[in-house]
Formats: structure tokens, sequence, C-alpha cells
């Protein structure tokens, strides 16, 4: 048998060392293009733990393609040379070698006999060089021009072929101004259906994205395609360009007019005159279209009923994907505010309004976790949460609870879970579906390394604090409270803060006492301590021995690194009141709670006694001759001087004939500090630029 040799690319494993990325540069001047470096990107569901489907732009590139013209026909074929026939040489018998050249001959007469094959040879030929990452801007500038001219008149004809659709879109990606609007001119017509296909939706999201004079024509022609004729929103291909379009790319009044089909045909035939005369005026929505319709009961309820049946029809079809997108959200939510503003203002609508929300609300139900991800879908789970009963609540946090730790990490989806725990009476069932997953221990660790998972922790001890939650989050979250206080929800906000608190405090004050010590020496974990010391209910001698612990190390190390680094080896680390955070952690807990620079005072917590953890303090960090205590004020950069001050402050709060063990250990910590030997080192430090000892020699004195 005659061998066979065959020409094949080497894998990607076995090509050796990734070549290094170039960066990408602008044609015209040769410095990085940030139109192509930087791209938006829809947000992720809570449901998909991997990265999105590949139907979005954002998830596409062609430079990632392999050049593989070789070994693809124009029909998009593969043609597989290994598994191509071999014949035995022999008598009678052609050889292998000849069989092979007959099959390549047999496969160039096929792409000859293609429709436009030279056109898209010769196009082929110029791409591979205005691709190649090695050129330089003008080199690649004459060849996009040469390819331009190729391609000119005929990018119609070839868009929709899956190798041809990549030059195209080469020649958007580096192409000037003037190649991007003479491609997006030669598609006009045909935008719709390119969002429809396999390849040329890549070049159309390219378009929508580098050329934003077009981008409104662009999206004008997707009027009356989305719901009707190609129903695009429906489309596998084109669901996740119109759901990049509307989500990152469209203006208010752009969204507007999408969201407009879903208002039915009769909205969409008479809107022109409204269009006119509301022009330059914000989008107001379904209400808006309401509103024009003056008191024609009819004309409203046909519009609700024609928002309804669509939504459904997306909700009954979820294999599409549709029902991730930020289009569908918004419709859904502009429909439910609806209802909610009837049932508010309307006695004699309340009981259709809710029968209509309830209709709705048994066809998403299970579909509710693949919307919490955005604005407005959150704002839709969040209103059934508010307006529905205890059945309704407990089906929510059903669908819910498998996805409570990605939610938690979500801007907008942790907002469903803080109003879950506003409005749901059930504690039991809070603590069960919510609080027992977001306090489990590896939860934890994962959660306090974010914002918003601090957010998530710190919402079960103290909900909506300044200290972690913004003014227009604490807003968003108070748009509910109308909703739970008309009578969805019986007990008083602060009777169910109370009791979730509880049943979180457990969990929380076991991991501070576990794990409490090594978080402290971080900048943002040591704010989440402060707080479940200062706010958890239940025992907390255990923790807070854990947290005194960590500062019976001498003071100070033998390390000199910089106070702002955790550690300066892995054996000798900085010692906890040399990092600025984990000193504050101690000063504030030392003092009873945060100082509120507003108010200038200290915020007492009234679940949280400093004294005694000051005698605490002084038992274990004192110990029997209070060295450290002592070391911490007269020894190296002396950055104790500040807690050592607060210490006496605490110790000197409560009257010691009350307490016989504040009384020995305000004694104690006299006798340490009060020596002419110890105040003279103490005052020295002030001349050598330590802070704080005039406020500890002041402390000092009240003891």
């Amino acid at each position: 048998m005659a061998a066979t040799t065959t020409k094949k690319r080497p894998a990607k494993s076995q090509s050796g060392p990734a070549p290094k990325k170039v960066k990408k540069t602008d044609i015209a001047t040769g410095k990085p293009d940030t139109n192509t470096t930087k791209k938006a990107k829809r947000s992720i569901p809570v449901t998909l733990t991997t990265s999105p489907p590949n139907d979005s732009e954002n998830t596409d590139d062609e430079d990632d393609w392999e050049d593989a013209e070789d070994d693809v026909d124009f029909d998009g074929q593969a043609v597989d040379d290994d598994n191509a026939m071999q014949v035995d040489s022999g008598e009678g018998k052609t050889s292998a070698r000849e069989s092979h050249i007959a099959q390549k001959v047999l496969q160039q007469s096929r792409k000859a006999a293609k429709p436009h094959s030279d056109l898209i040879s010769e196009a082929k030929r110029v791409w591979a060089l205005a691709r190649s990452q090695s050129i330089s801007a003008n080199e690649r500038k004459k060849h996009i021009t040469e390819l331009m001219n190729v391609v000119r008149g005929k990018v119609k004809l070839i868009v929709f072929k899956h190798d041809a659709s990549r030059i195209i879109q080469t020649l958007v990606k580096y192409g000037g101004k003037a190649e991007r609007e003479e491609i997006c001119e030669e598609l006009k017509g045909s935008y719709a259906d390119s969002a429809k296909n396999r390849y040329a939706k890549f070049l159309l999201l390219k378009l929508i994205r580098l050329l934003p004079s077009h981008r409104a024509d662009i999206l004008s022609s997707f009027h009356g395609h989305v719901l009707s004729r190609s129903r695009l929103l429906l489309h596998r291909e084109a669901s996740g360009v119109l759901a990049d379009a509307f989500e990152l790319y469209a203006n208010g009044a752009q969204r507007a007019e999408l969201v407009k089909e879903f208002y039915g045909k009769e909205v969409a035939l008479f809107s022109q005159k409204q269009e006119q005369d509301n022009k330059g005026k914000s989008p107001k929505g379904l209400i808006g279209v309401l509103e024009t319709m003056g008191s024609d009961k009819e004309k409203k309820a046909r519009v609700l009923a024609a928002v309804k049946e669509n939504l459904i029809s997306i909700f009954n079809n979820p294999d599409k994907g549709a029902v991730r997108h930020a289009i569908v959200h918004c419709a859904t939510w502009e429909y439910l505010d609806v209802l909610g503003r009837t049932q508010d203002s309307d006695e004699d609508a309340a009981k259709e309004a809710e029968k209509l929300r309830r209709d709705l609300f048994e066809n998403c139900a299970e579909l509710l976790p693949e919307m919490v991800h955005t604005k407005d879908g959150s704002r839709v789970v969040r209103e059934f949460l508010a307006r529905g009963n205890a059945k309704d609540r407990k089906t929510i946090l059903k669908t819910l609870k498998p996805h409570i730790e990605r939610m938690c990490l979500d801007d907008e989806a942790q907002m469903v879970l803080f109003t879950a725990i506003d409005v749901i009476d059930d504690t039991k069932l809070l603590q069960k579906s919510v609080a027992s997953i977001i306090t489990t221990p590896n939860t934890l660790n994962t959660l306090v390394k974010s914002p918003q998972g601090r957010r998530a922790i710190i919402y079960l001890l103290i909900p909506r604090s300044r200290r972690y939650f913004t003014i227009a989050q604490i807003r968003a979250l108070g748009d509910t409270d109308n909703a739970r206080d008309g009578g969805t929800s019986k007990k008083s906000p602060e009777v169910r803060q109370e009791e979730v608190r509880r049943g979180a405090s457990e969990a929380l004050l076991t991991w501070v006492k576990e794990q409490g010590a090594e978080l402290a020496r971080e900048a943002a974990e040591s704010l989440i301590i402060a707080d479940i010391m200062l706010h958890a209910e239940g025992d907390k001698s255990s923790p807070s021995q854990a947290l005194l612990k960590g500062l019976t190390t001498p003071y100070p190390t033998s390390s000199t690194s910089s106070a702002s680094s955790p550690s300066s080896s892995p054996s000798t680390p900085v010692h906890p009141l040399d990092l600025p955070h984990t000193s504050r952690l101690y000063k504030n807990l030392l003092q009873g709670g945060h100082f509120n620079h507003s108010l200038r005072t200290v915020e007492i917590s009234p679940r949280w006694d400093p004294t005694a953890f000051a005698v605490e303090f002084v038992k274990i960090v004192g110990g029997d001759d209070g060295a450290v205590i002592k070391d911490m004020c007269t020894k190296g950069e002396r950055n104790g001087s500040f807690v050592v001050a607060q210490l006496c402050e605490a110790l000197v709060r409560e009257d010691a004939s009350s307490n016989r063990e504040v009384k020995d250990s305000r004694e104690k910590l006299k006798q340490w500090l009060s020596t002419s030997e110890t105040l003279k080192a103490i005052e020295e430090g002030e001349k050598d630029g330590a802070k704080g000892i005039k406020v500890l020699l002041d402390g000092i004195g009240k003891l």
C-alpha cells in the first residue's frame, strides 16, 4: 500500500507557545482602536453557571478564527483530507497520490461551479493580507482599500455565506467610516434578514456598534419584525442580535419603539401621529400610550390584552431564550406597573387588575430566575413578591433557591433577595431558603470578597445601611414598601427584621469565631467583621476572644515592612494594629459603634457591650504583666495608641463600683500605664511624630 501524506495544520496543543497578541490599531492613526478593544456585554442570567451561548457579537471575533479556506468549501462543507478515499496501489488500480490529485481537481471544479466563486476567491486572497496581525497601519489600509474594491456592489450577494461574511466583517472592523457606511448602504433593506442569518448577524452587530450614525436606521428596520412577520425575538439567531441592540446600543426613544410592538397592532398602526406630537419628549412607555386613550376603557383593555398575549407567547416558549432578554423584562415591568397603579388608584378596577397580574404570574413563575439579572426583570420579580400572597412568595423562593449565591453577587438580582427579606412574613421560610445559604462558611468566604456579596451579608443584620447602600439603592428598595404596607404583609418591618437578624446571627458569629482573626487583617472583610459583632444577636464571648487572640503577638513584629502590606512574609506577619483598617476595627468595638461624621458622634449599637469587650481585652491581650499593651504605646510606630486610649475610655464609661470585673481591669490597666517609666516612653513618642499620644495621655488620666 502506498503511503499517503497529507498536509495538516498542527493542533493547538502541538503548535508551541501562543504568539503574543498585537494591540489592535486604528488604520488612520495607528493608535489603539478603542472601538474594538473594549466591548460592552449584556448582563448574564444567574441561571447560567458558564458563559452565555454564542449568540452575541461580543462573544465572537474573527481574530480567533482559523484561516480554513483550504479546508472548507463555499457552502460551508468541511473537506477532511484524512478521510478522503484512499486507493491501494496495485495492478489495475490508480495510486493513492493520483486519487488524491483527482479529488483536488474535483473539489476545485465544484468550487468553480458555485455562484460568485471567482469573486470570493479573489476576496479571500486580499482578506488574508488585510487581517494579518503583523502589518503596519499603512499596509492594512492599502489592503482594506483593495478588498473594498473587490466586494463593492456585491456585499449583499456574499454576506450570508459563512466564510465571505468574515471578509465583510474584517472590512467593517479595520475600515474607516467611509467603508462602513458603504457596506451599510449596500445592506439597506436586508437588516432583518441579516439578523436571522447564522453568519451575517455578527456583521450586523458590528455595524450597530461601530457606526452610530446608521444605528437608528438599522434599529428602525426591526419595527414590525420583533413579534410579527419575522418574529425576531423568537428566532434562534436574531434573538441575540435584538437583545444586544436593545440593551447595549439603543437610546431611550429607540427602546420604547422596539417595546411598542408588545402593545399590539392597533398601537403600532396609529402611533405615528403621537410620535410627531411627542417629539423631543422622553418616552412614557405603556403608561403614556394608555394616557392618550383618555377614558376609552375598551381600547385600553385591548392594548393590555395584546401585551399579555405577547408576553405569554414568550413565556410558553422558554427554549427560545427570549425570556432572558431585557426587552421582554421591560415590557413585563411596564405591564405590571400599569396593573399596580390601577390597583392603588381605582378600587372598581382593582379586582380585574389583580386577576391579570395573577394570570401572568402563573405563566412565568418557573421562569423568574431567568429575569432577575436586569433592572426591569429584577423589578418584575420584586413586584410579584410585594403584591403576592404567602403561597406566591413561597413559590418564588422555591424557584430562586438554587441560584441564591449567584444572585448575591449580582447588583440587580440581589435586590430581589432584599425585597423578599423585606416583605415575607414567614421568617422561618426565609431562614431556610435564603439566610441559611448565605451564612454557610464557604458562601460567606466568597461573598465577603465583593461589595455585592458584603451587601447581601449585612442585609440580614442591618438592612438599608448607608454604610453599604447608596441613596439610589435605598430608594429603589423603598419602591415596594407601599404595596407591602398596603396589606400584603401583616408583620411590622421592625418585628420581621428582628426575627431575620436572630435567625442569621448564630451562623455569622460562628464564622467570626473560626475565621475572624484572619479576616480582620483584610480591609473589606474587617468592615463586615465589625458590623457582625456590633449588630448580631447572641453570645459574643467566643468571637470576641478569637479576635483578641490575634493581638497577643509581640508588638512590634520583627518585620519592618510597610503596614500597607498584609504581611511581610509568611513567617513574620505585620502586627494587626499596624494595619489601619484592623486597628479601626478594634477601636470601633471598644467605642461601641461607628463614628457618624455628619452628626460628629458615635452611633452606639444596642446589641453590643463595649465594656465587656474591654474587660476581655485587658484579660487576653494584657495577660499578667500587660507587656503587649505597653509595647503598643511605647515601641515601634506606636499604632496602638488610639486603641489603648479607647480601651481606657471603655473602662471608665461604667461606674466601677457596680461591676467588680470592670474595676479590676481598670486598676490593672492603670498600674501598667501609669508608671513614670511608661509615661516617659509614651511622651517621647510625641517627639518622634507618633499620632494619638495626647488622646492616650488623656485616657490614662481618666483611669
